[in-house]
């Protein structure tokens, strides 16, 4: 982030002029996924790919920081790490954003390479988490090798899926995946402006995709859960919006955590809806901690 105040109009275009003041970097992406996996007491292991740059030394210098193990990172000298800079206002106004990536699939010997991280994954390991950002990172052998990785362990490891359209049908075998209301009525061909609309559309999708659940997000009108044993809405609990940028990553770790600890789909459900009501109350990507989400249930909440 830049951070400057706006003096006024360029001369030489109809555009703010921004006197910097300060600039400052947050995790982003699934690096902000790990990190709230980490604030809400869990252990995160990153797998996925970044360059031979600066950027990349920055990212795990404040991944391991941030308790984050990055030894499932692969090294891509043919691309640049992703990196977004936002330009904003000292009132936190986004005047513009520069966003230096290379979104092109994955291919090859560092394809390989990602698949290979995912398969060494230990027996450790309690939950399966792919945020797919359309970066390049996440392939279909990549979310194969996730599937079969869930599928040899039984019922005993989720695998959630923070989708993108172009993939869904890469999904299926997916334990749970989050698709929001754009990308659910993309998928359906179903307007979503009620709850009803929304459980239709989340039966539809499910079906479409082959995931055992799926959890709809909805903004402000909150969530909507379809799964084989319940389905319902989980209404929206935030008091005041600053920021959604990276809501939907607090989303998919806490249901990913919520999981792995035992939780039902519901409960998970649940326990995401209220640490997205504490996320979007601060400025660009942020975690939740433990001791935030207790708050928002024995508040009243």
């Amino acid at each position: 982030f830049i951070v400057g105040r706006v003096t006024r109009i360029s001369p030489e275009a109809p555009v703010p002029v921004v006197r910097f003041q300060a600039e400052h970097v947050r995790l982003g992406g699934a690096a902000n996924v790990a990190h709230n996996i980490v604030a809400l007491g869990g252990r995160a292991a990153l797998v996925g790919v970044v360059g031979r740059d600066a950027i990349a030394l920055t990212l795990r210098e404040r991944l391991v920081a941030a308790g984050v193990n990055v030894d499932g990172l692969v090294e891509d000298a043919a691309r640049p790490t992703t990196e977004k800079v936002r330009l904003v206002t000292e009132r936190n106004q986004q005047v513009a954003r520069i966003d230096y990536e290379d979104d092109s699939d994955v291919a090859g010997a560092i394809e390989e390479a990602i698949v290979d991280r995912i398969r060494q994954c230990g027996a450790d390991v309690k939950a399966l988490l792919a945020s797919d950002y359309l970066k390049g990172a996440i392939t279909r052998p990549v979310v194969e090798a996730l599937v079969a990785l869930k599928q040899a362990a039984g019922a005993r490891i989720p695998l959630i899926v923070d989708p993108k359209i172009p993939h869904l049908p890469c999904y299926a075998g997916a334990t749970l995946v989050t698709p929001n209301h754009h990308e659910a009525e993309t998928a359906t061909h179903r307007r979503i402006r009620s709850d009803e609309e929304a459980r239709d559309a989340a039966r539809e999708f499910r079906a479409r995709v082959g995931c055992d659940a799926a959890l709809v997000t909805r903004g402000e009108h909150g969530m909507w859960l379809s799964h084989p044993e319940v389905e319902g809405a989980v209404p929206a609990v935030a008091r005041e919006v600053s920021d959604v940028t990276g809501a939907g990553d607090t989303v998919v770790a806490t249901l990913a955590l919520a999981l792995a600890a035992g939780a039902t789909p519901a409960e998970a459900a649940v326990l995401a809806n209220h640490a997205a009501g504490v996320v979007v109350g601060k400025f660009g990507p942020a975690t939740v901690i433990r001791e935030e989400l207790l708050a928002q249930f024995t508040s009243g909440n």
